[in-house]
Formats: structure tokens, C-alpha cells, sequence
């Protein structure tokens, strides 16, 4: 048995089957925390099936976040109690959710929380992202306490950017599971 579970947090829409998250499932049995509802994304609702799926884990959890995925992951952990079953957090190109476009694509995300996440994490940013520009997700990095890694030009970083198995994305979520755990 891992000593660690993966658990995939797509973003708005879900992720399809070339997606990195899907073709991680897939291959290594992580587990995708489903929404009821993948095209009108509520944060409660999203926050509530996060918090079910880590009461249900019976070992530490590396969360493996996509877009709004990134920004559920920080709203949860600004609300729940059970953050200290969390290793790390692998946060891949966040949508921008105050921007006024996603804003009115997607109410009730914005504002961001910004307070520091209480686990490692390592945010994972492209330098033409459509849905968030470079120096917002760096400042998200920051304000998370997350390192930072800039991908170039490789957009949403999602199915279209063609990473396949996404080797890199893999390796990094490995050293969060290797993270010890913060008391």
C-alpha cells in the first residue's frame, strides 16, 4: 500500500481523457474528487465533496489541483479542520477567478483566499496562460507559501498542451509525497 493517496482536483468543466490528471488516474489509481456539477461549479458544494473525500482517506493525501481546482484547494484549506491529513499540494495553472471574465463565467469563486497554506505545495505556471496571467500566479505562490515554477509557453497546461503522461508533473508530485509532514 502507498503511504500516500493522490486525490485530483480538476478544474471548471472537468478534465478529459487526454488531460495529464485523467492519464494519472488512469495509470497509477489516483482518485478524482467528483462534483455534482462540473459546468456550474458552487464553492460550497466543491469544498463539501473535498472535505468527504479527506474524511475519507485512511492515509495522508497530496492533492494534484487543476485550474480551479488550485483556488478550491485554497478555500478549503481556509475553512477545514482536517488539513493535517494533507502531505502537499501540487497547484497546476489557476484560473484567475478575479479576473472579470472568470468572474462572471464562474460566481461566487472570487475573491481568492490568499492566506498561507498549512502544507507544502509547489504551484506550476505557464507564461501564457489564457485564464491567469504569470505575475497573479506568482503572487498566488507567494501568498500560498507554495514554491513556484514557471513552464514557458505551454498554456492551461492541460490536454491541449500535448504533456501526455506529464513526467515532470509526476516527479514533483512524488517530492510532496515524500514531504514530511508538517505537525
Amino acid at each position: 500500500m502507498n503511504e500516500t493517496q493522490v486525490l485530483l482536483l480538476p478544474g471548471w468543466q472537468n478534465s478529459g481523457p487526454e488531460h495529464w490528471q485523467s492519464r494519472w488516474e488512469a495509470r497509477y489509481g489516483d482518485k478524482r474528487v467528483e462534483q455534482h456539477d462540473w459546468m456550474r461549479p458552487l464553492r460550497g458544494d466543491w469544498q463539501i465533496q473535498l472535505e468527504e473525500a479527506m474524511l475519507a482517506a485512511d492515509r495522508p493525501v497530496v492533492l494534484a489541483a487543476h485550474s480551479l481546482g488550485c483556488i478550491l484547494v485554497a478555500w478549503w484549506a481556509h475553512y477545514s479542520r482536517n488539513t493535517h491529513k494533507v502531505r502537499g499540494a501540487l497547484l497546476v495553472a489557476p484560473g484567475d477567478v478575479e479576473r472579470e471574465d472568470l468572474r462572471q463565467a464562474i460566481p461566487g469563486w472570487a475573491p481568492i483566499a490568499r492566506q498561507r497554506l498549512p502544507f507544502a505545495a509547489h504551484l506550476v505556471a505557464a507564461d501564457n496562460d489564457p485564464y491567469c496571467e504569470l505575475a497573479r500566479s506568482r503572487q498566488m505562490a507567494a501568498d500560498w507559501g507554495a514554491r513556484f515554477t514557471e513552464l514557458g509557453p505551454l498554456g492551461h497546461i492541460n490536454a491541449e498542451s500535448e504533456l501526455g503522461d506529464w513526467p515532470d508533473g509526476r516527479r514533483w508530485l512524488q517530492e510532496l509525497q515524500e514531504t514530511p509532514k508538517k505537525d
